[in-house]
């Protein structure tokens, strides 16, 4: 059997299509890879807020900022979306913003905190518009019984992506090393590579991915509409209850994940005095295993069922957090990147999986901006709990990263009310009324 089987796929879907679908997975993880967590992150808190001991609360404050602003604009944009058939138009825009605003970091040199915070606000804001729209045309492209191998798929591919454009940037980093420029160089210059990868890579999603969906009956796009709507969504949750015991599940692991993702080169620098180019290089194979873990679990989990793949990855979570405690050396600490990398694709591939089989047909865009408000709620939390254990500890990351497992522990517990099955019936349901 193939790899990737055609019959994994609606009726009507090709697999062009699908590749340009997850085109964009593999454009927006250079985002992700570059900017929040190998290079830009540690930058901020050495560099522009020049070591000072509010650094790395800033930094998790700067992404709580955007992240309440996903919260708060995701479930009105979804609705709109749905009403009006424009996922593909909204994703076109959230696109654009985030490129320009990675390209204006390139401007961002010492003390310039307030360029370096709005940039940051609005590209994270556009990367989670965009992250929110591309998983909404995950049930439109693959059959219930293979959203977890789809998933796996563009997960997996959205890793390469993030490995070409950390390779680029760490080559130019070496290359400027070597002609004896600082970070305030070279930096900035990989800013512009991200912001490059991201656009040039985004254009094929737009050329092969098509919008399927249909506007629907007398919609409305102003706000109060959409707040109607949003209101009604969550009056139903009683009718979805897995979808909210999902959502919760998500935004307790989900905390967790966004401490790795955000602090982690801060982490390897602040306790374990990684160079730039240690990082990077750290950061490079943390998405070799989580390309890894995305594609090879996409499969597994479509066999052993979703809920018990995401717990597996879940206690992963839990060991790479006591391997991080522990690890006094580089050699322990990669061990736990390792681990880190493998369960981040696999339980965020899980994750989106679970999402759409769970989400009624109509309301795809709507449910994953439910979904969204959700893990951004905790990509505040679980950072900003993480700069304040190390104000409160006088700095100890050590005790800061020992708390992040309690999310993954939460987590799991919470998954264990979880049934796949009632909660697929009850979006089947809903596609019936």
């Amino acid at each position: 059997m193939p790899l990737f089987a055609q019959d994994s796929l609606n009726a009507g879907v090709k697999k062009r299509e699908v590749f340009g679908w997850a085109m964009y997975d593999f454009a927006n993880s250079g985002y992700t890879t570059v900017v929040l967590t190998a290079v830009f992150n540690a930058y901020f808190v050495g560099v522009v807020a020049g070591g000072a001991d509010w650094g790395t609360l800033a930094w998790t404050l700067t992404l709580g900022l955007s992240n309440a602003l996903v919260m708060l604009s995701m479930p009105l944009l979804g609705a709109y979306a749905d009403a009006h058939a424009a996922k593909k138009k909204v994703l076109a825009v959230a696109t654009v913003g985030c490129v320009l605003a990675t390209a204006a970091l390139a401007w961002v040199g010492p003390g310039d905190w307030w360029l370096a915070v709005l940039a940051i606000v609005l590209s994270n804001l556009c990367y989670a518009w965009g992250e929110s729209m591309t998983a909404a045309f995950l049930p439109e492209l693959a059959k219930r019984e293979a959203l977890g191998k789809v998933s796996g798929w563009g997960w997996s591919f959205g890793y390469f992506g993030g490995m070409l454009t950390l390779g680029l940037s760490l080559g130019y980093v070496i290359w400027a090393q070597g002609q004896g420029l600082p970070a305030t160089h070279f930096v900035p210059v990989t800013m512009l590579i991200t912001s490059v990868v991201y656009a040039l890579a985004a254009l094929v999603t737009f050329v092969l991915l098509k919008e399927r969906a249909q506007p629907q009956p007398a919609s409305r796009t102003d706000l109060s509409t959409s707040f109607a709507r949003l209101r009604r969504t969550w009056d139903e949750a009683s009718r979805y209850q897995d979808f909210v015991r999902l959502m919760t599940c998500a935004f307790f692991y989900q905390a967790g994940i966004s401490v790795v993702i955000a602090l982690a080169a801060i982490y390897a620098e602040q306790v374990l005095g990684f160079k730039q180019t240690q990082t990077m290089m750290l950061i490079f194979l943390v998405n070799i295993a989580s390309a890894i873990g995305a594609f090879g679990f996409g499969y597994v989990q479509d066999r052993i069922g979703h809920r018990l793949a995401l717990a597996i990855t879940l206690w992963g979570w839990v060991l790479m957090t006591v391997l991080a405690v522990l690890a006094t050396s580089a050699p322990l600490f990669w061990v736990a990147a390792v681990i880190a990398g493998l369960c981040m694709g696999s339980s965020q591939s899980a994750g989106r999986a679970l999402a759409g089989l769970f989400t009624p047909q109509a309301q795809m865009a709507e449910f994953f901006g439910l979904f969204a408000f959700a893990t951004r709620l905790s990509a505040i939390v679980g950072p900003i709990t993480y700069g304040l254990v190390t104000v409160v500890t006088a700095g100890n990351h050590r005790v800061a990263i020992l708390s992040t497992g309690i999310f993954f522990l939460v987590g799991l517990w919470v998954l264990r009310g979880i049934d796949v099955q009632r909660g697929a019936q009850s979006a089947l349901l809903a596609a019936t009324k």
